[in-house]
């Protein structure tokens, strides 16, 4: 539904280099951009999901590899853009982890040199997905929404914070950056949604 939502966002304009963010930690955005991603590669569609969290990396712990090298390493010419994708065991879906950890990442990604290479992932991939720190706890995924299509922000409802949400729409919004929607993570369905779904879907 996530991946529907996100190709009618982009009738006029389309979607192909996504940043997937939340205002505070522990949202699940980094979940939602790995299944964003599937879905994406399930759908045909030749994807890289990039780990722009150059503070505190996830996604080589989701698919289970190293980061050994990666963006880091990539913006500051230490190795080519081979060298930092990996494929992985989902037809269509390649990744790009972090690097190792920088002592400016900030710097690094606000660098033209990133701009650069975001834009000639374009060549190689159908859609970009990067998965980016929280708004709220550093500039870096700011940064990183002024160089793509749009951004989804990741909120989990059993601890959302509604002012959190409004401080990081209003941090985008000053930044010029097109926000495509909220996802609400953790909502339990109950039984008379899937009721609804039964008869919307199985007539």
């Amino acid at each position: 539904m996530i991946r529907s939502n996100i190709m009618f966002s982009g009738v006029d304009n389309e979607i192909k280099k996504l940043v997937v963010t939340s205002a505070a930690p522990s949202a699940g955005k980094s979940t939602t951009a790995a299944n964003i991603a599937v879905a994406y590669a399930q759908a045909g569609k030749s994807v890289l999901l990039i780990d722009g969290d150059l503070r505190k990396p996830t996604v080589h712990y989701t698919f289970e590899t190293k980061n050994v090298f990666g963006l880091s390493n990539l913006i500051t010419d230490q190795i080519n853009l081979e060298q930092a994708v990996q494929n992985t065991e989902i037809e269509n879906l390649s990744i790009m982890t972090s690097g190792p950890i920088p002592p400016n990442p900030s710097e690094l990604l606000s660098s033209q040199k990133f701009k650069d290479l975001i834009q000639s992932f374009e060549q190689y991939f159908d859609m970009i997905i990067i998965d980016t720190p929280p708004i709220l706890a550093v500039t870096d995924a700011v940064i990183m929404s002024t160089v793509v299509d749009g951004i989804i922000i990741v909120t989990n409802v059993e601890t959302n914070n509604k002012h959190h949400l409004l401080k990081a729409k209003e941090v985008l919004e000053k930044s010029d950056v097109n926000i495509l929607g909220v996802v609400l993570n953790n909502v339990e369905k109950s039984g008379k949604d899937d009721y609804y779904y039964y008869e919307y879907y199985g007539k």
